[in-house]
């Protein structure tokens, strides 16, 4: 289904998988998706399943409840737009469609069921909402099965399906490390899967152990979009995962106890995924399925935009003064930064006035935490924080702030990021955040010389305030700042 751009206003997801059953409403089709609400109730229907062949009975009422709850809530929501998938335990249990048909009488829900190959489409469209050129290897894990999708320059590709849940591999009677090794060569030979490929994870039990490894290793920014990990690393965690008790997971993370009890075989299938794969690196994905089906609602014009660029942009139209200074703001002060990526340069400018009405003796430190935790997809870590202290030096250029994340930029930007800062305070200050004030204004750099120009009008703005933010970006970029009057 495409949704017309008047058609994008909310669209809700409702997601019935083996472990759990929920509702996301995105704040329309967004290319960045906006969680307007969202809600999970850990059901575990797949529990069981490989013995008895049928949903768990005590699953079963439990998600019924949800439904009903999840019915009402989008109908006092005003959400016309509502997509739904049911996956591997809902297709493959007996009395899957008995349930599909009780859900339908009792809330006007009617769930599609999603074969394994369109389950590992959807999810790998998920990826492709927060990674727009992805290539490699989509491994999406859920209670009763797992998933691999090639991703080859942004398209899917091959796909194939595997019983590797962890809420089925609980039932397996035999060598369950051979078992999943078998498995998994197989299903990647189905896809086609090189060794040496990248590996997005998509599930909840890849993002608990990404949570595990980031508690053990004291990483200090808990995002866990686009979290990377080498193999071995990973392979590490997993090891160590494999052989806990959920109690033990427990004191390191606040992850659920139910999720947490899936954790030491979901880590068994992760030791089996890099002895077979030996991927190059490993990307963990905050979007899945849900989002891949949002991804499905979209124009194929709206999936071209950046998403990074397109979250930044709705951020300044609905917390800025003056929306749509940032691009002006970018113009102006690009020439200064033509080594710097411009997607960056771009999503600091959009953002540099995000934060206005926090209180002046917190507005910097408060820009960094809001930025560094913003939701945003197609930008790393790295990214993140190069904005977050470009954003914070807008307000305040010292290195007063503490904080152990910064520890992950590199010394080198820090600097670049913070010359941005100042160059982009010296913008809304000649301008006022007007964008028409810059047409009068040229900042440009050349033989060691900052020189800003101000012609017409502008002359006006000439004053003490100017000529030290213009004196402090230069010594900041290490040149001699220069003012000239036309």
């Amino acid at each position: 289904m495409i949704l017309t751009k008047q058609e994008c206003q909310r669209v809700g997801v409702i997601d019935v998988g083996s472990n759990s059953v929920r509702l996301v409403v995105f704040d329309g089709a967004a290319r960045s998706p906006a969680y307007f609400f969202n809600e999970k109730v850990l059901c575990g229907l797949g529990k069981g399943l490989a013995e008895s062949g049928k949903l768990s009975p005590e699953g079963v009422v439990r998600a019924h409840a949800a439904l009903k709850r999840f019915a009402l809530l989008l109908e006092h929501m005003a959400v016309e737009k509502v997509s739904t998938v049911a996956t591997a335990a809902v297709r493959e249990a007996s009395d899957g469609p008995a349930f599909c048909a009780e859900v339908l009488a009792e809330t006007g829900i009617e769930l599609y069921v999603a074969s394994g190959e369109e389950e590992a489409r959807l999810s790998a469209q998920g990826v492709l909402l927060g990674w727009p050129d992805a290539d490699g290897l989509v491994c999406d894990i859920g209670g009763a099965s797992m998933e691999l999708a090639r991703l080859k320059t942004g398209l899917v590709g091959q796909r194939a399906t595997s019983p590797l849940g962890p809420l089925k591999l609980a039932d397996y009677k035999g060598d369950l490390e051979a078992y999943i090794r078998e498995t998994i060569a197989a299903t990647m030979q189905a896809v086609q899967a090189p060794e040496g490929d990248r590996l997005y994870l998509v599930g909840g039990s890849w993002r608990a152990i990404a949570r595990l490894d980031m508690a053990r290793r004291n990483y200090p920014l808990h995002v866990l979009h686009e979290y990377r990990l080498t193999a071995a690393q990973m392979l590490e965690t997993a090891t160590w995962a494999a052989m806990q008790e959920p109690e033990a997971l427990a004191e390191l993370t606040e992850t659920s106890m139910a999720r947490l009890k899936l954790v030491p075989l979901a880590a068994k299938v992760m030791q089996g995924l890099i002895e077979v794969l030996k991927p190059s690196e490993i990307a963990i994905s905050s979007y899945g399925i849900r989002e891949g089906m949002l991804f499905e609602a979209m124009p194929p014009a709206m999936r071209g935009l950046d998403p990074l660029i397109e979250s930044c942009r709705y951020m300044e139209a609905t917390n800025a003064r003056f929306p749509g200074f940032g691009d002006a703001l970018f113009e102006w002060l690009r020439p200064l930064f033509m080594a710097v990526d411009p997607r960056l340069v771009r999503a600091a400018c959009l953002l540099h006035d995000t934060t206005w009405r926090a209180h002046p003796d917190y507005r910097a430190d408060m820009c960094f935490e809001t930025v560094t935790r913003a939701n945003m997809g197609a930008i790393d870590h790295e990214g993140r924080l190069f904005l977050a202290w470009a954003i914070r030096s807008r307000y305040n250029s010292g290195k007063s702030l503490v904080s152990d994340t910064l520890a992950l930029l590199p010394e080198a930007k820090i600097e670049t990021a913070r010359s941005l800062g100042l160059a982009m305070r010296l913008g809304a200050m000649i301008s006022g955040a007007q964008a028409v004030m810059l047409k009068n204004t040229e900042l440009a750099v050349g033989d060691g010389v900052l020189r800003l120009t101000l012609s017409g009008n502008t002359k006006a703005l000439v004053g003490e305030v100017l000529e030290k933010r213009l004196q402090n970006l230069a010594k900041a970029m290490e040149l001699t700042p220069e003012l000239e009057l036309r």
